[in-house]
């Protein structure tokens, strides 16, 4: 079997590569909902052993990014993105593979998210996923367009 095309690599959440990504997460928050994520982000949630933050690329260059951080006895995904021109390719679901399979190896038996109604798309790759929905948390949760997921990594 051969590797695939693109490689999916843990970054400071600081690198200049991650952050450019983040910008366009940011920009593309901006459009769908009118301001950027506000939740409160520390770079240091996302180095082990609290967590981790990806970047997948390939020869074309970065592709899209995910992180991962404690909450609680959670792990919890945040900052998923992947850039407009890559989408509809299956890239996203191989970073949320990559950031369930980071949570399992650290012990941890479930996996929650916020997102939100103006992402359909989204939504639709949790549900597809397993992630069913659950009780608002965090920044948003008393936000009537916010979403909140969990899967049970059994």
């Amino acid at each position: 079997m051969s590797s695939p095309p693109w490689t999916v690599r843990p970054v400071p959440y600081l690198d200049p590569v991650a952050q450019e990504l983040v910008a366009e997460l940011d920009r593309d928050m901006q459009a769908r909902y009118g301001g950027q994520d506000a939740t409160p982000v520390d770079p240091e949630h996302f180095a082990d052993p609290s967590g981790t933050f990806l970047v997948m690329e390939d020869g074309a260059g970065p592709i899209g990014c995910a992180g991962i951080r404690t909450h609680g006895a959670d792990a919890e995904i945040k900052r998923m993105y992947v850039r407009a021109s890559r989408r509809r390719r299956g890239f996203a679901r191989h970073l949320l593979t990559a950031l369930e399979a980071y949570a399992r190896a650290r012990g941890f038996t479930r996996v929650i998210l916020e997102t939100g109604t103006a992402q359909p798309e989204a939504i639709a790759l949790y549900e597809a996923s397993g992630y069913v929905q659950i009780v608002g948390y965090g920044y948003y949760r008393d936000e009537p367009t916010c979403r909140c997921y969990a899967k049970w990594l059994i």
